[in-house]
């Protein structure tokens, strides 16, 4: 097998109505150097697997499926990274990732984000733009399309670099649009910190502090939101515990200020939420683990800031 110089990591449960769209924008892809597509299926059962393997048979050079019989997202305890990370090529120099319920919208992609690494050294990640479009109305919009700042140029495409100052203010690390160097960014002892391995952000955040960011203004692929996926509708109450859990760590870990301003938004809707439905005891239970953690002068510049919001229109990114 010819080594590849990336892996692509890609999560499917139960993504059949998309996951077609999301395949053909992998083997689309137009690039100067072999690459490898992980497609893990997490025990669907809508005929997800059918597609898998009809793509693999057809693509083999490319698509490399895994097929679970238990699924392994539920158990929170990292199993999935463990088996992508398994199963990928031991030398694969470059990561990417795209669930099976988004896709890539330009063939030439991943040679851009990867042409941009290999020529500059003492960048670490590389995204861009995206569009979000609404399945059950079909409403797209441009997303995180940042113009505060001057671009510089890449082969004709602008971008702008981002570095860990910028992280907790712009949100420049979705999921579908970066590739990275593939490292361990996490030491398993710190790992180990983190009650919840939901590593959409965690993760990002130990990779951009370890270098900077290329954040290309160029629309190539789709953040689909639809009811069955993890973050767009399914289960926020457990999505909100799951984010609160693993950012109270951060903020002890390492000490960022900056992560202050979302563990307070995350926890007013948290507890709104639970108001809302006449838990009480369930929100003085998060409320006083906030506030033994978070410093109640953060929160009041949280409240400061939305007032700021309601009577401009607007918030800074600053």
């Amino acid at each position: 097998m010819t080594t590849p110089l990336l892996s692509v990591r890609c999560l499917c449960y139960n993504h059949a109505p998309f996951l077609r769209q999301c395949l053909d924008g992998f083997v689309m892809q137009q690039t100067d150097f072999p690459f490898e597509v992980i497609v893990h299926d997490d025990a669907s059962t809508d005929g997800s697997q059918d597609i898998i393997r009809e793509y693999a048979e057809r693509y083999p050079d490319i698509i490399r499926p895994i097929y679970e019989t238990e699924n392994q997202y539920c158990k929170h305890d990292g199993s999935l990274g463990r088996i992508m990370e398994k199963v990928m090529h031991p030398d694969s120099k470059y990561v990417a990732m795209c669930e099976a319920d988004d896709c890539w919208t330009d063939p030439h992609k991943l040679q851009l984000q990867v042409s941009f690494l290999e020529s500059h050294p003492d960048y670490i990640m590389s995204s861009h733009i995206y569009t979000t479009m609404r399945s059950d109305t079909g409403e797209r919009k441009l997303t995180n399309d940042y113009d505060d700042c001057q671009y510089d140029d890449y082969l004709g495409v602008p971008y702008r670099t981002f570095t860990k100052d910028h992280f907790f203010n712009y949100w420049f690390v979705q999921t579908l649009t970066v590739v990275y160097r593939r490292r361990d960014y996490i030491p398993a002892s710190t790992r180990a910190l983190y009650p919840y391995h939901i590593y959409d952000n965690i993760s990002r955040y130990y990779i951009i502090k370890q270098g900077k960011c290329a954040y290309f203004r160029c629309d190539m692929a789709t953040y689909r939101l639809h009811p069955g996926g993890i973050y767009s509708h399914r289960d926020k109450e457990r999505w909100r515990e799951l984010f609160l859990g693993n950012n109270y760590v951060l903020y002890q870990t390492e000490h960022e200020r900056g992560v202050l301003m979302q563990l307070n938004r995350m926890w007013a809707q948290q507890t709104w939420h639970f108001v809302r439905h006449g838990r009480w005891s369930e929100a003085w239970r998060i409320t006083r683990r906030h506030f033994g953690i978070v410093p109640t002068s953060s929160f009041f510049s949280y409240l400061a800031l939305k007032l700021r919001k309601t009577l401009t229109g607007h918030a800074p990114n600053s």
